[in-house]
Formats: structure tokens, sequence, C-alpha cells
């Protein structure tokens, strides 16, 4: 029987309205899914938009509803970076439910991946860092829902997963390892379960070993599930990064997390992350990359054949 191919996820149809020379890279997640689509390894289906009560299980209602009726004041706008509008409050809730969706197809199937997400600076009462809402605290408990009691969240963006952190602190169940620059964003870290902060000027082989202990850590947690943030702002010239990692190294990296995933047997949820490349090409490349990894990692897993347009709890 013919395989159905993977599917992904992706919300780049939902078009931030963003000033001109504004640093967030919107740009890239077209970029992305139009590199991926030349490979023909994925299927791509507009995310559904999340509802409120399922991100409810991660942020205060109060902050929720600012969010929807765009009450929030300056000062928190300016903390998440973007201006309020409607478009972003879609694009939010379709980064989200891209995120819900895709871990809905990793528990049927292994695998699932979502070009957008990883907004790992949210914390539950406010967002910052270009992060509304934290997608991957929203699916970990989403998951509980579901019948998920441990998960796993590797965070390998160049910034600390400081919200996911916070969010998560004390929390027995959930594991979070964030390898990031030492000196970089944010400023005020956050205690992560495994926390590995880099030098500046990191290269492969020293992040490589550094990633290789780290998930030795994790080993012994016995995880039912990964949530995998797999930010490219590691990336040499990155112009938000600071780290020195080639394109090579950075498919090796995403190499280790698949195999480490495929040897304790349990599904994975990919979602993008930070990337700020000169020119943005070199950002759409990496990300491409990892779910190319991630089709040689994971060749039997297929697309259900459900349509879903919504998620709730």
């Amino acid at each position: 029987m013919r395989s159905v191919p993977r599917r992904l996820y992706y919300c780049d149809h939902h078009v931030l309205p963003l000033p001109a020379g504004h640093k967030f890279p919107a740009e890239k997640y077209a970029l992305v899914r139009a590199a991926l689509a030349r490979d023909g390894f994925f299927e791509f289906v507009p995310a559904p938009l999340a509802d409120r009560a399922t991100i409810e299980l991660a942020h205060d209602p109060d902050y929720v509803a600012a969010v929807f009726a765009g009450t929030l004041d300056a000062r928190a706008m300016r903390r998440i970076g973007f201006p309020w509008s409607e478009q972003l409050v879609r694009r939010t809730l379709a980064s989200v439910g891209g995120t819900l969706a895709a871990a809905e197809d990793a528990l049927a199937h292994g695998f699932g991946g979502n070009l957008a997400g990883g907004t790992h600076h949210a914390f539950r009462t406010e967002g910052a860092g270009f992060c509304v809402f934290n997608d991957l605290a929203i699916a970990t408990l989403w998951l509980r829902s579901r019948g998920i009691e441990r998960t796993a969240i590797i965070d390998l963006d160049v910034h600390q997963g400081d919200g996911t952190a916070s969010i998560f602190d004390g929390d027995a169940s959930v594991l979070t390892l964030s390898l990031h620059g030492e000196n970089n964003f944010p400023f005020r870290k956050q205690r992560s379960r495994i926390d590995v902060a880099l030098s500046d000027g990191t290269t492969d082989s020293d992040y490589l070993d550094a990633l290789r202990s780290a998930l030795l850590g994790i080993g012994d947690f016995r995880t039912q599930f990964v949530l995998y943030q797999s930010g490219v702002d590691a990336l040499a010239g990155d112009r938000l990064g600071r780290l020195s990692l080639t394109l090579a190294g950075l498919a090796e990296r995403d190499r280790l997390v698949f195999e480490f995933t495929k040897a304790i047997g349990v599904p994975i949820l990919i979602t993008l992350g930070g990337g700020y490349s000169n020119p943005i090409l070199l950002t759409a490349e990496a990300h491409a990359n990892t779910f190319r990894a991630a089709a040689r990692a994971f060749p039997d897993s297929a697309t259900p054949r459900s349509t879903v347009t919504s998620y709730g709890v």
C-alpha cells in the first residue's frame, strides 16, 4: 500500500501588518514552506485556530482576554514586540493551533510538525520577545488532558526558553531542556530543569558535545512525548544569535534529537523557533533542513486522513 505523505501545518497566509524595518522576519515562514514543497516529502495544511479555553490551560484568562480584545497596555505590547491587530490575533491562534494539530498527528503516527510556533518567551500572564502565547506550554497541558503525563521539551533556540521554564517551574512531570547563549536575550534567565549556557562563538563540535550530554540527562526521566523547539538562530552570522554553528552542525543537531527520540520510542512534535540571518534565505534553508532530517528519520509516519478544523479541550 502506498504511504500517504506526511503533513505539516502552516500559518504564513495570516500576514502580520508590521511597520517598515521591523526586525521580525515574517517572510521566512513562506520561504520555508516553499523550500519544502519543492522536495515533495510533505503535504501542507492551513493550521486550525486554537480556541480560548485551550489557551487558558497555560495562560491567565485576564491576559488572554486582553490579547483578544486589544486592550493590553503599551508596555505589554512593547515587551511582545508587535503592534496589536486583529491579524496578529488570528496568526497567533493559528500558530498555537498548528502545534496542537501536530501534537495529535504525533500521538497517532509518532511525528508531527508545525511550520510556526516555538513561542517560548510567553509567560503565563504576559508575552515577550515576539511571543504572545506559549504554544509549547499549551500543547504540553493539552497532551496531559489526553493522558500524556510526562513530557520533555527540548528547546534548542539560541535564546533561553524562559517563559516555558517559568510556566513549568516546580512541575515534576515536565522536563524543560534549554541550550542557549549565556550572554544573549533574555538577560534575566529562568530555571529550566536542564540549562546549558553556551559562550559567544560556540562552534559545532562544542555545541554537539553539550547536546549529547544534555540528551543523556533526559534518559532517566521516562518521558512519554518530546516537543522539539528547533530554532536556528545559533547559525553563524545570525543577527541575534552570537553562536557560530554551520548548516551542517545544525543538521547534525537535528539528527541527534531525532535519533534520541527514536531510541526511547516516543512521539515527537517539531515547531520552528528563532532565525534572523541576513539573507533570510539562510534561515529558511536551516529550518527546511530540520524537516528534511525528520523525513529521513521517520520514513514510515503517514498522514491521517481526517481534516482538523479547530482545537478545544
